[in-house]
């Protein structure tokens, strides 16, 4: 190590420091996100996995739905009243006990934002008798797993705002807030008052780190015993090291191109097969993501009932691409770089180095468009621009990591992503048989046949291309045990770690 890259990690890992100094009893948990406030719409990710806040439904490694903030639910025989049990005895962190009105609250306020219950057609929520009561316009068989997604959590009315906006994370989870310094830290203790099983370590911090190599030192060093999110070559390097545990698991998420389907070189379905047909799935996946899961079509294994295994996987056969482009009208320019009436094939991709590894993949996307003529510059930014250029109409293409399991229940996100579209799915894209079959999946009619369908009609359309299939991977001191990673991707566990005798 140089000393000047020495003294930059120096400072990197000062300005890193959680509150909570190391040595002194805290689990500190490093990953990318920052903690932009305390709203569940920006960052209740962080505090749904750090075990701050709950949801009235939770979800098991398999997806399973079990009792959270609810003891039980039923549906009326119209399948239009939901009721749930809200369980007692439950403090808030700041003393005020769980009611249905206070659950009540919540969630009208996560239904007034954007987000799966404002698109639920929820007529009402309200208390009554000790539970809370959802009423539908139409039915929706998937509402359990709706209140299982983050920005469903429950807080306590004063973690409120007069706008709605939530300015303190005052959950019921096993551990509370203790200081929060946005964007970059949360400290927490213990909450002795916590309804369930008591978390085991004390204290807890979590620190926003964005580079993937100083998250990796952290991990070495000793500086933080949990690291979520690690970049191919670090996973690797510290899979040989004495001092930290790497993890690895699938989890229902997958690599893909988002692609703007309305734009005048993406408008035809020929134009995007092209690019399919471009990517070499299997050398990318091994070369970068340094794993066998190039993706055969867009749901991974681990989306029970949405993976199709008779479909016809994903191709790769350069020559077929370059025939169908110049089925389109397109020809090589003097440069190699295709032209149409005086128009270069250019185009913008957009990711983002939250998920270390999209930047890597961008580059060799680069490569291997440009050997069907396609130029890519690259724009690697903040996450938060692929919605925002989506609601600007100006992303053209997107490479992005999309989590299934944001509802247990995978119907949340398609509905959500396709039907038409949505900030990380389909753009300028529509499809009314689509629209018709999750529409009525979410009623809670169709089944196999209706899923397979979506699937099949997304692998020939492709207004999404899928690329891998994700794996998560952790990286944990061998001071502690107990870690895993949930393949859901709702809490980092650590109420189950202990510390290592």
């Amino acid at each position: 190590m140089n000393l000047k890259f020495a003294a930059s990690l120096s400072v990197l890992l000062s300005l890193s420091t959680p509150v909570w100094a190391a040595g002194d009893g805290s689990l500190d948990v490093v990953a990318a996100f920052e903690v932009v406030s305390a709203d569940p719409t920006t960052s209740g990710t962080i505090f749904t996995n750090m075990g701050i806040v709950e949801t009235l439904v939770n979800a098991d490694s398999e997806g399973r739905l079990y009792p959270g903030l609810a003891t039980e639910w039923k549906v009326s025989d119209d399948k239009l009243e939901w009721s749930f049990s809200i369980r007692p005895d439950v403090q808030f962190h700041d003393g005020t006990p769980l009611t249905a009105a206070a659950a009540a609250n919540a969630l009208n306020i996560a239904k007034a934002k954007p987000g799966l219950l404002e698109k639920a057609l929820i007529a009402d929520i309200t208390a009554r008798d000790g539970s809370l009561i959802v009423t539908l316009k139409e039915p929706l068989a998937a509402l359990p797993a709706y209140l299982a997604e983050y920005r469903s959590q429950i807080l306590a009315p004063a973690a409120y705002g007069p706008d709605g906006q939530a300015v303190n994370a005052i959950g019921t989870g096993p551990y509370r807030v203790v200081t929060m310094t946005p964007p970059q830290s949360v400290t927490a203790e213990a909450f002795p008052a916590y309804w369930g099983e008591k978390p085991q370590i004390e204290k807890a911090s979590y620190t926003a780190v964005g580079r993937a190599e100083t998250r990796a030192l952290m991990a070495e060093s000793g500086d933080a015993e949990f690291v979520y999110g690690l970049d191919p070559a670090s996973y690797t390097r510290l899979s040989q090291s004495d001092k930290v545990n790497v993890l690895k698991a699938d989890v229902p998420r997958s690599l893909m191109l988002k692609v703007n389907a309305a734009h005048p070189k993406l408008n035809t379905v020929e134009a995007r097969q092209a690019l399919s047909l471009a990517i070499d799935r299997p050398g990318l996946a091994m070369a970068i993501l340094r794993y066998p899961a190039a993706a055969t079509q867009l749901f991974p294994p681990s989306v029970g009932g949405w993976h199709v295994t008779a479909l016809e996987p994903l191709a790769y056969d350069t020559a077929k691409a370059a025939e169908m482009l110049a089925a389109q009208g397109w020809k090589a320019g003097p440069d190699g770089i295709l032209e149409r009436d005086g128009e270069r094939f250019s185009l913008v991709l957009t990711t983002y180095p939250d998920r270390p590894e999209l930047p890597l993949v961008a580059a060799v996307l680069e490569q291997q468009f440009r050997q069907i003529g396609i130029e890519v510059k690259i724009d690697s930014t903040n996450s938060s621009e692929i919605p925002a250029r989506h609601a600007a109409g100006t992303l053209e293409l997107g490479l992005v990591a999309r989590n299934f399991a944001l509802v247990p229940d995978p119907i949340g996100t398609v509905l959500q992503d396709y039907a038409p579209n949505g900030d990380w799915g389909a753009m300028g894209w529509n499809n009314t048989e689509i629209v018709d079959l999750a529409k009525g999946l979410a009623r809670g009619d169709g089944g196999d046949e209706s899923r397979a369908k979506i699937a099949g009609i997304l692998q020939a359309e492709l207004p999404v291309i899928a690329i891998a299939w994700y794996q998560q991977t952790l990286a944990v001191s061998n001071t502690i045990k107990g870690a895993r990673i949930d393949p859901w991707e709702r809490s980092f566990g650590l109420s189950d770690i202990t510390w290592a005798d």
